[in-house]
C-alpha cells in the first residue's frame, strides 16, 4: 500500500476544483487490469465447462468472467467521474491441507489534504479521485515497479483446492450462488473489493494504536493522520471516538468485544434490517442450569430457527489422541453420551463442521460450538451432509452449560436423571450486530485478528453481513438495505 501527501497535488488544485464545480457525477467505471504471466491466473489455458451461468471455457476466462461481473455490480452501485483502476494477480498464497489464505484486496494509495477532502484525513485513492473529480496520481511519472494509477491491488490463492491447499475446495466460479462445498468466488471477490474501496481503510496499528505518519513512511507514537474511518469509530466503554483516543485507548478498544460502534447516519439508518439478537435458551431441575445465551447460527447446515425446541444437553468425553474436542469419530462413550441429545464442543484442533458431521454420525440432533477464548464468533465452513442445526456460544457461556450439564441431578419420586434441555428464543430487546442505540457493531473479538479487527462488520450482525470476516452461504449480490449494510457505510465516508 503506497501513500501519497498534499506536495503531489499543486499543479492539480485548479483543475480539481473545476471538476468540483463544473461536473455531475457519474456512474463508476472499474477497470482491471492482470499482473499475470502467460500460462497463469487469468491466462490459464486449462480447458473447464461452463458453470452456474459462467460461459468460459478456460480457467482463466472464467476467472476474469466473474472479476468483470463483480466489477459490474459495484458499479452500479457507486459513482464517480473517474476511472477505478483493479490490478489483478493470481498469485501461490499460504496454505495447508486444511487452510488457506484465500487472497486478500486492499487501497493501494492514500491521499490527505485534495481538494473536497477533510483536511488532515486519509482517504483511499478511488475516494479520494471520486472527491476531487480527478485523477489525482494522473500527474505522476510511472517508475519502475510503481502503480501510481492502481486504486486497488487485489491477490488470490492460485493454488486453492489443489493437494496440499484447502484440498477438494476451490473456488466456485459460477455466477449463481450456488457454490457448494466450494469457495464462493463472486462473493470473495464482492467483499475483497469493498475493502479496497474504502471499507476499513484505517491508518492505525491496531496491535499498537499508533497511526500511520503523515508522509506515509510509517507508524509512530508521536501520532500521525486519522482516515475518514475513523471519523465514525466510537467506544462505547470510554465513550469516545477514535479521534479523541490516546494509543493506548484505541489499542483496548480493538480488542473490546461488542463495544465499538460505528456512527455514520446511512449505516445507523440501515441497520433497523438487523433482527433480534439469537439465543438458546436452558432450563433443568438445577437452578445452575437456567439461562439465556447469545447464539451465532453457523453458516453451514439447517437454517437455526428463532423458535423452538433444540433438546437435552450433553458433554463430551476426551479422546486418546484426539487433536480437539469432537474432531474425531465419537467413540463408544461418547456415542451413547450424545445419542438423541446435542453436545456442547469446544471449539479447536478442526474445522466446525468437522465436529458437528461427527456428532450427527453418533446420533446428535443439534451440536452448540463453544469459543476457545473470549469473545463472540460464528462457526463458518461448509459440509452439504450436515443436516442437524448447530451454532456458537461464547467461552463463558459454554463453561456454564458444560457447568450446569455436570451439576444435574437426580430428582423426583422415581429418580429420573436431572437434564438441561434447550430451546432456540431471540432477547426482542437487543438488535443483533449492534449497540443498544441500534448503531451497528465493528469486529472487535477479545483476541485481536490482525486484518480483521475493527475492519469488518460484528459476527454478531443477523443477516449475515458482506463485510463481515467471515464469507456466508447466505449472502446474495445486493449491497443496500434490507439486505447488506456495505453501501450505506461506503456513503458515510463519501462515496
Amino acid at each position: 500500500m503506497r501513500t501519497k501527501t498534499n506536495r503531489h497535488l499543486t499543479r492539480s488544485l485548479i483543475a480539481a476544483a473545476c471538476a468540483l464545480a463544473c461536473f455531475s457525477a457519474e456512474a463508476a467505471k472499474i477497470v482491471i487490469t492482470s499482473r499475470d504471466a502467460p500460462g497463469v491466473g487469468f491466462n490459464d489455458p486449462t480447458p473447464v465447462s461452463p458453470v452456474g451461468g459462467n460461459p468460459g471455457t478456460t480457467l482463466g476466462q472464467q476467472r476474469l468472467n466473474v472479476y468483470r461481473y463483480v466489477a459490474d455490480i459495484w458499479e452500479q452501485n457507486l459513482q464517480s467521474n473517474v476511472d477505478i483502476t483493479v490490478s489483478a494477480g493470481w498469485e501461490a498464497l499460504t496454505c495447508t491441507s486444511s487452510s488457506a489464505v484465500l487472497g486478500s484486496a486492499g487501497a493501494w494509495n492514500l491521499w490527505h489534504d485534495f481538494p473536497g477532502g477533510k483536511p488532515g484525513t486519509w482517504y483511499p485513492q478511488a475516494l479520494a479521485n471520486k472527491i476531487a473529480g480527478v485523477n489525482l496520481s494522473g500527474n505522476e511519472p510511472e517508475g519502475p515497479g510503481e502503480y501510481n494509477n492502481v486504486d486497488i491491488k487485489t491477490q488470490f490463492n492460485v493454488n486453492l483446492g489443489n493437494p496440499g491447499c484447502l484440498d477438494g475446495s476451490p473456488f466456485y466460479l459460477g455466477l449463481d450462488g450456488n457454490a457448494g462445498s466450494k469457495v464462493n468466488f463472486v462473493e470473495t471477490l464482492l467483499h475483497e473489493l469493498g475493502h479496497g474501496l474504502g471499507f476499513a481503510v484505517s491508518t492505525v496499528q491496531t496491535s499498537t494504536g499508533y497511526r500511520y505518519a503523515a508522509d506515509g513512511s510509517g507508524f509512530f507514537p508521536t501520532g500521525g493522520l486519522p482516515s475518514v474511518w475513523e471519523n465514525f469509530m466510537f467506544d462505547n466503554t470510554k465513550q469516545k471516538s477514535w479521534l479523541q483516543m490516546s494509543n493506548a485507548e484505541r489499542k483496548a478498544s480493538a480488542i473490546n468485544p461488542l463495544q465499538l460502534a460505528w456512527t455514520g447516519g446511512n449505516a445507523v439508518a440501515g441497520a433497523t434490517m438487523l433482527k433480534a439478537t439469537q439465543q438458546v435458551k436452558t432450563s433443568s431441575p438445577a437452578a445452575s442450569g437456567n439461562g439465556a445465551y447469545d447464539l451465532s447460527p453457523s453458516l453451514f447446515g439447517p437454517a437455526v430457527p428463532s423458535s423452538g425446541n433444540l433438546g437435552v444437553l450433553a458433554n463430551i468425553t476426551a479422546q486418546a489422541g484426539e487433536v480437539g474436542p469432537g474432531c474425531d469419530p465419537f467413540n463408544a462413550a461418547n456415542r451413547a453420551a450424545v445419542f438423541g441429545k446435542v453436545p456442547v464442543i469446544s471449539r479447536g484442533g478442526c474445522a466446525f463442521a468437522i465436529k458437528v458431521k461427527n456428532a450427527q454420525d453418533a446420533g446428535a440432533v443439534g451440536v452448540l460450538l463453544a469459543n476457545n477464548a473470549a469473545g463472540a464468533f460464528t462457526p463458518g465452513g461448509s459440509d452439504s451432509s450436515v443436516t442437524i442445526p448447530s451454532g456458537g456460544v461464547t467461552q463463558a457461556a459454554g463453561d456454564a452449560l458444560k457447568a450446569a450439564i455436570k451439576a444435574a441431578v437426580p430428582y423426583g419420586s422415581r429418580l429420573k436423571p436431572g437434564t438441561v434441555a434447550a430451546t432456540f428464543g431471540i432477547d426482542s430487546t437487543r438488535i443483533s450486530g449492534a449497540d443498544s442505540q441500534g448503531r451497528p457493531l465493528l469486529y472487535t473479538p477479545a483476541t485481536l485478528a490482525p486484518g480483521s479487527s475493527v475492519s469488518h462488520w460484528d459476527v454478531t450482525a443477523t443477516p449475515n453481513l458482506l463485510m463481515e470476516p467471515n464469507i456466508s452461504t447466505d449472502l446474495g449480490t445486493v449491497l443496500t438495505p434490507p439486505k447488506d449494510l456495505t453501501l450505506p457505510l461506503l456513503k458515510d465516508i463519501g462515496w
